[in-house]
């Protein structure tokens, strides 16, 4: 049965919540962004969602880096991007090997790393050197695999920047470009893998309109939300989806 560009009405209702969640996040509401593939890895592929959501993510982008561009600290940027575009190369390489089952389990498996990294937050060490090559380029490479397979790249990136502990607005700064420039380098493999036919492309820009709505609301929202309230349920959101897409990746082996 075929629902417009949408194979069935649940595959566009799945759709559209998650664009308006992650329209949040790229309004400030973070966190959300990371249930984006996942919830819609449960009605389709995961590759085809994160094709899906990748020129929506470019255009919210633009906003963002027309906002922050004059609080980005280009001494870590210049130490993480090259490690990350090699991650992005390595999961242009993979992603015709790797199947949706596996990709489920990393998608999940991040996503689960992701709450425990906010369970734990408070043992976070003092602040460190800014100046670290090695961890830099590792967990710059881990962000743009993770990036590349399910814009999953939030939680390696945050665990390098977290411990310097930068100034929030910096801090925001860093992560606005950061992917703004890694999610326009993975239009070139994405279509090179063919992901961006009509139908893809139709669907991101029925969801435009969301996304646009959503991150406006996100960014209104911060300003008269209580975060006691409403990041313990993002995170709660976010652990029962990784641990349905685990639980779906394993019954694929088994």
């Amino acid at each position: 049965m075929s629902f417009g560009l949408f194979n069935t009405p649940l595959e566009l209702v799945i759709t559209a919540l998650a664009v308006f969640l992650v329209g949040l996040s790229k309004g400030g509401l973070g966190g959300m962004s990371l249930l984006g593939v996942p919830l819609m890895a449960l009605v389709m592929s995961p590759v085809t969602a994160a094709a899906i959501l990748l020129p929506i993510l470019v255009v919210m982008d633009v906003v963002g880096v027309v906002a922050w561009r004059r609080s980005v600290d280009w001494q870590i940027m210049w130490q993480l991007l090259p490690a990350a575009i090699v991650g992005i190369g390595l999961g242009w390489l993979t992603a015709e090997i790797t199947s949706d089952a596996v990709i489920r389990l990393i998608v999940g498996s991040v996503s689960a790393l992701f709450v425990l990294r906010v369970v734990f937050a408070r043992r976070i060490a003092a602040a460190v050197p800014s100046h670290r090559p090695i961890a830099a380029r590792f967990w710059g490479l881990l962000a743009g695999y993770t990036s590349f397979v399910a814009h999953a790249g939030s939680p390696p990136l945050q665990v390098y920047l977290l411990p310097l502990r930068l100034d929030p607005k910096v801090f925001t700064g860093v992560n606005v470009m950061f992917f703004a420039i890694t999610n326009a380098i993975k239009l070139i493999p994405y279509a090179a893998l063919g992901e961006f036919g009509p139908q893809n492309l139709g669907r991101a820009a029925v969801m435009m309109p969301l996304a646009i709505v959503s991150t406006w609301l996100g960014a209104w929202a911060v300003h008269r939300m209580t975060a006691s309230i409403f990041y313990p349920l993002t995170y709660i959101s976010v652990a029962a989806v990784a641990i349905m897409l685990i639980w779906d990746g394993l019954a694929s082996f088994l």
